[in-house]
């Protein structure tokens, strides 16, 4: 089942070369059912059901006698609710590579989707909270194995020409998965007693399309050769292609793989990240990730309704705001998909962090003045600060998004409001400047920079990080 168009092989602009391939339906659909784990992720990590006023003892504070409007959630057993799902996709994601390697992607996506069946099945059985957490680390250990096996298989199993376009959709799909969760919470909150459980119910849905997905998708011919079956290889190529002209691309996938082989024997992964070359990309994939948490977002994103519940809002009324931030994250990563490849990731990171600083001071100025322990804001000043939300998500949502998966701020945001009121809101404006400071003097622009020319016009032009490169071999920076 062939369609689109065929690409002959030849050299792009930035010297690498493009294969002769159809855009198959097969391709497409593979994808799809591989980016359903994205869908999966983003429809665990909503928050909505701990706004419903039917939600177990987890939920219990917010009922007592004596009610502070910065305290009345904070709970360690609802924290331990969120987290439990984090630090679990943690944990998994330092064994999911091997797991990976050893069983395949398409394995390892079919026990991702038995994860998340576990986990759903089990909250929306849950008896107690014990109940509710051990589900929850079920559904994080999908996470933690979906997270690492789908954009794999997407990037080794589509055409190179449509690979972002595959790839992207992952990350599009996580945002679609929050939305999708807060409108069924919306709904779901007016079935009482009941309206929670087929909240966290519904992520069996996703789970059920990936298990039976992945009974018909293929194993990769990266996987294959990896494995010594070039032959089986070579036909699931010229399958996926829908093409028999697929020498040039096989040769390279062998070869690739001969080199990873070969590096691997020689020297082990994690010791050629202590070489000094490899020390600023390493420093900057970390303090990225690290910096991704401090702004907050997965702390607003997986707590919006509580956090409008606390403003004033009633619940549906929150969670109604929950669905609105949640299109606003979908438009705004659409947005990214569109322009940063003409813009720029630096300049994006920096205009967002202008935006984000704006809009999180002014939530907490407004909160500073309006939301008192016993008393909400009018509602003008509530809706105010809806938009300005709005404003912030989707600074992030084009710039410093798609979500991770340890959210140590989040875990703690509860407490945190508790003890800091509106001033939490200050707290993660410092973390936003910190953050512009470290884009502006230290992040280089990659935008248009082939991967293989990214050390002589990029890490030996910046101002700070060429020391790392002056004396370093050419040989065994290739190999970085």
């Amino acid at each position: 089942m062939a369609g689109g168009f065929a690409l002959d092989g030849k050299s792009s602009a930035g010297g690498h070369r493009e294969f002769k391939a159809k855009i198959t339906w097969y391709v497409w659909i593979c994808g799809i059912i591989a980016a359903t784990c994205g869908l999966m992720f983003g429809y665990d990590i909503s928050g909505g059901v701990t706004a419903m006023d039917d939600f177990p003892a987890v939920y219990a504070r917010k009922h007592r006698a004596k009610e502070n409007n910065y305290c009345k959630f904070d709970d360690q057993r609802l924290q331990l609710f969120t987290s439990s799902l984090y630090l679990a996709a943690l944990a998994t994601s330092f064994g999911a590579s091997m797991v990976c390697t050893r069983f395949g992607r398409k394995r390892t996506m079919q026990a991702t989707s038995v994860f998340f069946l576990i986990g759903a099945g089990l909250c929306a059985g849950a008896v107690n909270i014990v109940m509710l957490i051990i589900g929850r680390i079920s559904l994080g250990v999908g996470v933690g194995f979906g997270n690492q096996a789908a954009p794999l298989f997407l990037s080794e199993i589509t055409p190179a020409h449509i690979r972002g376009a595959l790839n992207i959709l992952f990350q599009l799909n996580v945002t679609i998965g929050i939305l999708v969760a807060n409108v069924v919470n919306y709904y779901t909150s007016n079935i009482h007693s009941a309206g929670w459980r087929y909240s966290l119910g519904g992520a069996g849905v996703p789970a059920a399309v990936l298990f039976l997905g992945s009974l018909i998708i293929t194993e990769t011919p990266t996987r294959l050769v990896e494995r010594g079956h070039c032959e089986a290889g070579r036909a699931m190529l010229e399958r996926i292609r829908s093409t028999k002209e697929v020498d040039d691309e096989f040769d390279e996938i062998k070869s690739a793989c001969e080199a990873a082989a070969a590096l691997c024997a020689e020297e082990k992964p994690f010791r050629r990240l202590r070489r000094r070359e490899s020390r600023p990309p390493l420093v900057i994939a970390i303090v990225m990730q690290i910096f991704q948490q401090f702004t907050g977002i997965n702390a607003i994103m997986f707590y919006a309704p509580v956090l409008f519940q606390t403003m004033g809002f009633e619940s549906n009324a929150s969670l109604l705001s929950a669905v609105v931030i949640g299109g606003v994250n979908v438009v705004s990563t659409l947005v990214s998909i569109i322009f940063v490849d003409k813009i720029g990731r630096r300049k994006l990171l920096l205009e967002a962090c202008v935006q984000m600083l704006i809009a999180q001071v002014t939530v907490g100025g407004i909160m500073w003045v309006h939301v008192k322990a016993n008393n909400s804001p009018s509602h003008p000043w509530a809706l105010a600060i809806v938009v300005l939300i709005c404003v912030y998500v989707s600074s992030f949502a084009w710039s410093w998004g798609p979500l991770g998966w340890l959210d140590p701020v989040g875990d703690a945001f509860l407490s945190m409001m508790c003890t800091m009121k509106a001033f939490i809101f200050f707290f993660f404006a410092i973390c936003i400047v910190i953050m512009g400071v470290f884009v502006l003097t230290l992040l280089p622009e990659t935008k248009g920079v082939p991967i293989d020319e990214m050390v002589d016009r990029v890490w030996r032009r910046h101002w700070f990080w060429k020391r790392y490169f002056s004396d370093a071999d050419d040989a065994k920076i290739s190999n970085c």
